[in-house]
């Protein structure tokens, strides 16, 4: 082993912290949540974050020239929003010339390459590629040791206490296949040499590979992006632990981990193949010299793909402020019912059916978790989950204090199952283990349906609010319901108001929770619409509520409520005591399950609505269907408005809709918590949706088909090895015939004086980052024009 300097350098140390830093963290299969993989590159404009990525690591933020000359063709890209967005970057020209000039496709640049990837092109083809194994033996360790339920790991490194490198080091010594693999007999050498402290290889390999500091850092974070998987795994379980005071810094494991590799690599090439260690020694010199140079060339190869990625949200945009600006308020005159929706892009459908039903329905836009900071722990268990955005740790513990004991040991055997369905076997393969029996279980289950939900507690549910260990008495409670009630908006109350929180009951669906409420930590809102309708229904907390401004009638009923976004029924809690209501709702099922037929399925518009209900119910149940619905895909906008401004629009479910009136929000309080939780939250919907679409094989999970689990709820493989693959499949965002998502970043629309706008933004870094390096785009609405906030200014429309 070669001797080397002490310690770091403090420019080294900070170098590969920063490259640790690079990943977003990306939630477990069992809390799915939408995020945007280059959240932690926001302090940066976005434009050069993608010029970074394709360079790093070839990624692509993105689509392909001909999909948007494709979409050019169809109309959807307007002539005059191709020559501003070219006029932005600086290009002036006639529609005709830049036409010619954006129809070019440009030619895919070389990316960064790795000591690895180096390797791999003067090596045997008949020879397993460096970088293939290397991705598949540290995603093998990384699953074996992270498996929880049943663990992989042999007992005695399980009781050391060893850090992921170390681990991994242990492992890898031991392992004589890799040389076999490799078909290269020493390869065992350069595990033995390699240094038991992973800071020593850190110095090791930075000496040894002739790293320069100028490209430390981004050669760290081109390592990651390589693993990405797993490294977004790991800034999972970092950001988790700093939620609760802890420090989890294995992502920096990781790094120490891809750098041993590519220092065995080089050290095997040097002693037992001369001509092509020369070769990579040479080309990886001139690489590491001249990283500048290549971020020129894929900012060069970006500049006709990002004119057109603006042009077409220009046109967008366009669209949706003709529709913005030409609407007439409606306000039902007398409401005879009230409903709260999430915010979702799904609920627009639906809130639009209902209110077809009535005039007097009025509907309301809430962020999904109801304003309720709360986890939530079944009786008879120990173990409590988060019902709230990922961003935010939860305050309050809900405990259900009257459960069903059969429902619970049902429940108990349906996790049993479940766990052993998700495994890393994978689901399709449950039927060749268990046979004919297995087969059945799954044919009745299509048949008849499965009418058991593990997260549907009995209707006689009590529930119980304790904060740090202390029950929440009724004047906690009436505070707890007074902000939501502030937020929400709510000022009247009608007879029957439903909390319709929502959630996607699809079968054999490894990604199931990623179609269920982001906003409630990718579970059903359903604990959440109960418990808000056990507050608001307890006459002690309506009597709390009175000295703070709420007059609750007696004769008003908060009832809980369900969306099933598959099949688009609406499941009560409580009983609905008007018969109009119920009526109504099935009224306004039909209605959008016809709507959604046109996405859906087209043999379902040739149905009378008996039969398509039908059909939308069996596709709920229905094991082999890889595309039960299609979730949040093209949604594009995010408006906080008041609901009489967007009552009477078509958003064909593309828009987030959160209600708000500024004339109730005098200090600009409420407009700041919604630009700070639920306008985060739909940013981070949106971005996953855009670069699950455009680059997939990163950002996005392949092919439904082929997943299988790891480690019961980390995340899939496509296949049995690879990556830890995040992110959308394809069958998420496309047909099979076209894209269903329109990548294009989100444009917020708030209806607020433009000081209520300005000061929050000046009062927060983060959406000051959002804004000016345009993340996203904010817009404020009035009653005869929309101007968009960008860099401290207002520019008009």
């Amino acid at each position: 082993m070669m001797t080397t300097h002490s310690s770091l350098t403090q420019s080294q140390q900070a170098a590969i912290t920063k490259a640790t830093q690079c990943l977003a963290p990306n939630w477990p299969l069992d809390r799915m949540i939408a995020v945007n993989p280059l959240w932690k590159n926001v302090d940066q404009p976005f434009d050069k974050v993608a010029t970074e990525v394709s360079t790093l690591a070839g990624i692509r933020c993105h689509m392909p020239v001909s999909t948007y000359l494709d979409w050019y063709e169809q109309g959807r890209i307007q002539n005059d929003c191709l020559l501003q967005a070219a006029s932005e970057y600086g290009v002036h020209m006639s529609a005709e010339a830049l036409i010619m000039y954006l129809s070019k496709e440009t030619a895919r640049v070389q990316s960064w390459r790795n000591i690895a990837d180096w390797a791999d092109l003067t090596r045997s083809h008949h020879k397993m590629s460096w970088h293939d194994e290397i991705t598949h033996q540290i995603s093998q360790f990384c699953a074996a040791h992270y498996q929880q339920q049943r663990p992989m790991l042999q007992r005695q490194y399980r009781q050391q206490s060893l850090n992921l490198y170390q681990h991994w080091l242990q492992v890898s010594r031991l392992d004589r296949g890799l040389a076999i693999i490799m078909s290269e007999a020493k390869l065992e050498q350069e595990f033995a040499a390699l240094p038991e402290d992973q800071e020593a290889l850190f110095i090791e390999a930075i000496t040894t590979l002739n790293i320069p500091q100028s490209t430390l850092a981004e050669y760290g974070q081109a390592l990651l992006l390589d693993i990405n998987g797993w490294g977004s795994y790991l800034a999972y379980r970092a950001f988790e632990a700093e939620k609760v005071g802890q420090q989890q810094d294995d992502v920096r494991s990781l790094l120490a981990i891809k750098l041993a590799w590519e220092l065995v690599v080089w050290r095997y090439l040097e002693k037992h193949s001369a001509d092509d260690f020369d070769t990579l020694a040479e080309r990886w010199k001139q690489q590491t010299h001249h990283l500048n140079e290549l971020r020129e060339q894929h900012s060069e190869a970006l500049a006709i793909p990002r004119i057109w990625a603006r042009a077409l949200e220009l046109s967008e945009q366009q669209a949706l402020q003709q529709q913005l600006t030409d609407v007439t308020a409606n306000l039902p005159d007398a409401p005879a019912m009230q409903a709260i929706f999430c915010i979702d892009v799904r609920s627009e459908v639906y809130r639009r059916a209902l209110e077809q039903q009535s005039g007097n329905i009025e509907t309301y836009g809430f962020a999904g978790f109801f304003g309720l900071p709360i986890e939530y722990e079944q009786a008879g268990t120990q173990v409590a989950r988060p019902q709230l955005p990922g961003l935010l740790p939860p305050t309050i513990r809900v405990v259900e204090s009257q459960a069903d004991e059969g429902k619970l040991a049902q429940e108990n055997r349906s996790a049993s199952w479940n766990r052993w369905g998700n495994a890393a076997a994978g689901t399709f393969s449950m039927v060749e283990s268990m046979g004919w029996w297995y087969a059945f279980k799954l044919f009745k289950k299509n048949l008849k349906g499965d009418t058991s939900h593990a997260l549907s507690p009995t209707h006689s549910s009590h529930w119980t609010l304790t904060r740090q260990g202390r029950t929440l008495d009724i004047q906690d409670q009436a505070e707890l319901a007074k902000g939501v009630l502030d937020t929400m908006g709510l000022r009247h109350f009608t007879g029957t108001i439903l909390l319709v929180g929502h959630g996607s009951h699809s079968c054999n669906n490894l990604q199931s929770a990623g179609l269920e409420c982001g906003a409630c930590g990718g579970q059903t809102g359903e604990i959440n619409v109960r418990v808000l309708a056990q507050l608001l229904n307890n006459l002690k907390v309506r009597e709390a509520l009175k000295p703070m401004g709420y007059q609750i009638p007696d004769q008003t009923q908060f009832v809980a409520a369900l969306h099933n976004t598959i099949t688009d029924h609406i499941t009560c809690y409580n009983e609905v005591n008007d018969p109009a209501v119920v009526d109504w709702l099935m009224q306004a099922t039909y209605l959008a399950q016809q709507e959604r037929a046109v996405k859906v399925d087209q043999a379902l518009l040739n149905m009378d609505r008996e039969e398509r209900n039908a059909a939308y119910l069996r596709r709920a149940k229905d094991w082999s269907q890889t595309r039960p619905e299609w979730g949040l895909a093209d949604n594009n906008a995010f408006i906080i408005a008041p609901r009489q401004y967007t009552r009477n629009l078509d958003l064909h479910g593309r828009s987030f809709l959160h209600d708000y009136d500024f004339k109730q929000d005098s200090d600009a309080g409420i407009l700041e918590r919604l630009m700070t939780a639920p306008m985060l939250v739909t940013h981070w919907i949106n971005m996953q949706y855009n670069l699950s679409t455009t680059d997939n094989f990163k950002f996005g999970s392949g092919n439904k088909v082929l997943h299988n689990a790891v480690g019961d709820h980390i995340g899939v493989f496509e296949g049995n090895g690879g990556d830890l693959r995040i992110g959308l499949a394809m069958q998420s965002l496309h047909d099979g015939q076209q894209w269903m998502h329109t990548p294009q970043r989100l444009a917020v629309y708030i209806r607020a004086p433009k000081p209520f706008i300005e000061s929050i933004v000046a009062k927060h870094e983060l959406l000051q980052q959002l804004i000016d390096n345009q993340w996203l785009y904010v817009f404020q609405w009035d009653e005869q024009s929309i101007s968009r906030f960008y860099q401290g200014a207002w520019q008009q429309d």
